[in-house]
Order: structure tokens, then C-alpha cells, then sequence
């Protein structure tokens, strides 16, 4: 029987690690790939992407949970009870100035999706990956964890796209259900958006 992988949110001696790893995950990701089609090119550009989401961590706007060795992490967005902030959109700023050419292109595609996005108060899971040489361990569901245990406790839902199908039936057995597809106007990415309920769920709760 396999030991319980050691979890904890993302330290800033985690970051350059915690990114390599996520860089091997999302490599071969539909939606990365749209957002950053040159392979040359692509490496470079992601780990510049997941460390400045990474480095948001400790200031709240994202809550990344890593195991040991930085082998698998979730980035999590907890709940909105207002609009973004002025900081907060300046803070996003480099994100989309890393995509060059493509900035136009990933906005709209943030944009078609956002448009989907629920309006109910829920931890949104941003991206999960875990290095392809450690997947089918239970790493990606030992930092799925603390978080939907936050959501089980508290009564907020949960909320995700997964953008490979073959993804959808992992986060199926984590209680999540298939609600929608989303397509991008020429037809080369689709994600499944999935929605789940806390085992406590509050009164007149939905997407």
C-alpha cells in the first residue's frame, strides 16, 4: 500500500522546482499549446508562466499546494466575494505579456471561457500537474486534497476546465461532474467544465 504523499502550500524556495515540474506536465497541453504553439520556444515561455503564478501564492491571489519534491502541484484561486481589484488585474499583467504574438489569440480564449465561468462562490482549480514521471502515484490527488477537504468542511463548491478528456474521469472520482464543453472558434481546443458540490452544501448552493 502506497504512503499518503506529504503535502504543503508552495514556499518560495519550492518555485523554481514546483515550475520545472509543471512545465513537463502542461508540455503537451491543448490549451498551452493554443496560447504558446512555438515548440522551440514553448519550454522557456511556461516556466516564466507558472513562476509568476506560483509567486502569487503567498500574497493569497492563488493557494498552490505542492508534495515533496515538487513532483505534483494544484494551483487554486479561493473564492470571490468582489470583483478583481486594479492591482489585481495589473498583477496578471505579465502573464499575458509572456504570450507575445499570442497575447490577442489567449484573450479571447480567457475570455470565451470566463464567459462560462459560474457566478456562485467557489474555489476555482487553475491548473493541476504532476511531473509525467511520478503521475500514477496519487500525488495529483494528494494536492487536490486540502482544498476540497476546505470545501467539504466550509459548504463552497468546487470548479474546473479540464482541457484533455482524458482528465475528466480523475476528477470524476474526486466528486466533480461534467456541466459543459467549451470549443474555441476554429474547433483546436475544447475543455470540459466540471462542477462540484461540498458534501456540505449550503442552502440554495449551484452554478
Amino acid at each position: 500500500m502506497l504512503a499518503v504523499p506529504e503535502v504543503h502550500l508552495v514556499r518560495p524556495e519550492d518555485v523554481p522546482a514546483a515550475a520545472a515540474a509543471l512545465v513537463r506536465a502542461f508540455y503537451d497541453d491543448p490549451m498551452l499549446i493554443y496560447m504558446f504553439p512555438e515548440p522551440r520556444t514553448r519550454a522557456r515561455a511556461l516556466r516564466r508562466f507558472f513562476i509568476l503564478q506560483l509567486r502569487q501564492s503567498p500574497k493569497k491571489r492563488v493557494l498552490a499546494y505542492t508534495t515533496e519534491g515538487c513532483r505534483s502541484t494544484a494551483l487554486w484561486m479561493p473564492p470571490r466575494t468582489s470583483p478583481p481589484g486594479v492591482r489585481e488585474v495589473i498583477a496578471q499583467l505579465p502573464i499575458f505579456l509572456i504570450m507575445g504574438r499570442r497575447f490577442g489569440a489567449a484573450l479571447e480564449l480567457v475570455q470565451l471561457v470566463e464567459a462560462r465561468h459560474p457566478k456562485t462562490p467557489h474555489y476555482y482549480l487553475g491548473g493541476l500537474g504532476t511531473d509525467p514521471a511520478w503521475q500514477g502515484r496519487g500525488l495529483g490527488s494528494a494536492v487536490l486534497t486540502p482544498v476540497l477537504d476546505i470545501c467539504d468542511r466550509d459548504g463552497v463548491p468546487a470548479y474546473l476546465e479540464s482541457s484533455k478528456e482524458s482528465n475528466v474521469a480523475f476528477y470524476q472520482r474526486h466528486r466533480f461532474e461534467l456541466t459543459d464543453e467549451v470549443v474555441v472558434p476554429d474547433g483546436s481546443v475544447r475543455l470540459w467544465l466540471m462542477w462540484r458540490e461540498p458534501l456540505l452544501a449550503p442552502s440554495g448552493a449551484g452554478a
